[in-house]
């Protein structure tokens, strides 16, 4: 019986572990047939990097091509979150559940582990293997006490997960696309700025890009009203992602940072304070998603990172939404004021990193 392999991008290069799922399939009497873009030449499945959640017509595609390449054979694969996407248009099952059930696995009855039970089932896994004797075992470490704070970070952690899932399933995630965002403000009347701000507050947690966001904050509410909701928003989003780092998934998050930087960010902020949260908002180098995670695993006081974070990251802000507050004007071929100034403030904000880079002086490559 002859199978396809769809290899997980994230290990496209860990071949011990390609081979050992292969091993484990012939040992069952499958037949591999590895496909033009398998091991180290797979590609994404369509969910990686948020876009199943952002665009899922484009997420599809990647389906569609690795259903194309596998010409209708099975596929298997190593990753849940694979296995819930390529099983939507592919016949796809997971090789421990080949392993442990491979009769009803094989005849396609092997239950796929979907949200949010496949979330409650890493926790649970995760609890077992502490039980399991081992060389070395490592604690996460909290940074402000040790008290034990399980059953609120459980509790957040649920409310996070059912919001992701509550998203996804009803749909709203097509929201994030600007066109469509504008149709539903629209439709909101004076609701809309609080549903624009909402979105904007949990984007980031997703850690989806904000520019479509700000932009769209532009287009629909104009230069003014536009830079207080999206700040507002903006900032509330670094909030909740600060939050959700410190007291939730802090060592899930640093593991997605390289330890070197994420410890040159640690020493810059014990030893600068808030003027590193300034620096990292102010100069546009720096990914706004990740820093806002990065800093819940400092030392920093919320207070200090929450207002600096407002103030630092308001000229970039002003900037841009005076600059896209002109774009349907400029779709109709009118030069606005608002976006000769617009293009000004972008100039000068532009400009910042490369008179920093001249200088060369600052708490540098911190993430």
């Amino acid at each position: 019986m002859t199978h396809t392999v769809h290899d997980p991008c994230p290990v496209r290069f860990e071949t011990k572990v390609q081979k050992a799922v292969r091993s484990l399939a012939q040992k069952q009497g499958l037949t591999i047939e590895n496909t033009k873009h398998s091991q180290e030449k797979t590609f994404c499945c369509g969910e990686g990097g948020s876009v199943g959640c952002v665009n899922q017509e484009l997420a599809k595609t990647w389906v569609k091509k690795r259903k194309s390449e596998s010409e209708n054979k099975k596929i298997l694969t190593y990753c849940a979150g694979c296995v819930n996407f390529l099983s939507q248009d592919c016949e796809t099952f997971h090789v421990l559940d080949l392993v442990f059930d491979p009769q009803k696995t094989l005849a396609g009855k092997a239950r796929i582990s979907k949200a949010p039970m496949t979330y409650l089932n890493r926790l649970g896994l995760k609890k077992k293997l502490k039980t399991l004797p081992a060389q070395t075992i490592r604690e996460r470490t909290y940074l402000h006490g040790n008290k034990d704070r399980g059953g609120k970070k459980l509790l957040i952690l649920a409310l996070i997960i059912a919001a992701i899932t509550g998203l996804r399933a009803t749909g709203l995630t097509q929201y994030l696309d600007q066109e469509k965002l504008g149709a539903l403000i629209n439709g909101f009347g004076n609701w809309g700025p609080i549903i624009y701000m909402l979105i904007y507050t949990i984007a980031p947690s997703l850690l989806l890009p904000a520019l479509p966001l700000s932009i769209a904050g532009g287009i629909l509410f104009g230069p003014f009203w536009g830079v207080v909701y999206t700040i507002t928003g903006a900032t509330a989003g670094a909030g909740l992602a600060f939050f959700i780092s410190r007291y939730v998934s802090a060592g899930f998050i640093k593991k997605r940072i390289k330890e070197d930087k994420w410890l040159k960010l640690n020493q810059s902020v014990s030893k600068n304070g808030w003027k590193v949260v300034a620096f990292t908002r102010l100069i546009p180098l720096f990914p706004f998603n990740l820093l806002n995670y990065a800093f819940g695993m400092t030392s920093i006081k919320f207070s200090h990172y929450i207002l600096t974070t407002f103030i630092c990251m308001l000229p970039a802000c002003i900037a841009l939404i005076v600059f896209s507050s002109s774009f349907l004007e400029l779709l109709k071929g009118n030069l606005t004021r608002e976006f000769g100034i617009g293009l000004v403030l972008m100039v000068i904000m532009a400009t910042i990193p490369v008179i920093h880079k001249k200088i060369k002086k600052g708490p540098t490559n911190l993430i």
